[in-house]
């Protein structure tokens, strides 16, 4: 499974690339704005940061507008991944970017069936939102595992990248589900390494070093 950092903050982005596990990262409107920076400004410090697929969503409501703005983030640098939304002009737009050999994730997806049309479209990713799933009494890891049933059915290409992962155990069940990454705030990634018998384990072992070194 591949992890992606769902954030545009440069020290998170730092700390995490870092760590050697990081293999892309997402961002949205919403965490764009949240650096009160220019788009495309942002854009380039984190293709410099991370060296893997980055997801920019594009702005416009038109498959028209999404497209000449998908080509414009495509031709910033070769690991620009065009975000689209699951709506009949996104799907429009990702039809027409995907047949230019430009990678799209669709975002927004709440059902299988959304799923099935963002294959269909050529997309490179499909962004399930299994927390906002969860959230309206739903079960987003039921759709992580019809998503992964029907692609592998029709032997679709299209990746699964679970989104809106709100802790650890979603990444688990994701990962058993089917998912081909889980793209995580980057608290929840540093939550990854924890656990409390590993902490005191740790703790036992320099215990015991120090105690024979009197």
């Amino acid at each position: 499974m591949k992890f992606f950092l769902d954030t545009a903050d440069v020290q998170e982005l730092r700390l995490g690339a870092a760590s050697g596990l990081i293999d892309g990262v997402t961002t949205n409107p919403s965490i764009m704005a949240k650096t009160g920076r220019p788009l495309k400004e942002v854009v380039q410090d984190i293709v410099k940061i991370v060296n893997g697929p980055i997801s920019v969503e594009t702005l416009s409501e038109d498959a028209e507008g999404m497209v000449r703005e998908g080509k414009e983030y495509a031709a910033m640098h070769p690991n620009i991944v065009v975000k689209a939304p699951l709506t009949p002009e996104g799907l429009k737009a990702t039809k027409a970017l995907s047949g230019e050999g430009i990678k799209v994730n669709v975002t927004l997806c709440f059902s299988a069936v959304q799923a099935l049309l963002a294959a269909k479209a050529g997309a490179t990713y499909i962004s399930p939102f299994i927390g906002r799933v969860d959230d309206v009494g739903l079960d987003g890891m039921q759709l992580i595992r019809d998503i992964a049933q029907i692609y592998k059915q029709y032997d679709f290409k299209t990746q699964i990248l679970a989104a809106s992962i709100r802790h650890p155990v979603h990444v688990l069940q994701s990962a058993l589900a089917g998912a081909h990454v889980g793209t995580l705030p980057f608290k929840v990634f540093q939550q990854l390494y924890s656990h409390p018998l590993t902490t005191i384990g740790l703790e036992k072992f320099m215990a015991d070093w120090k105690a024979a070194k009197k």
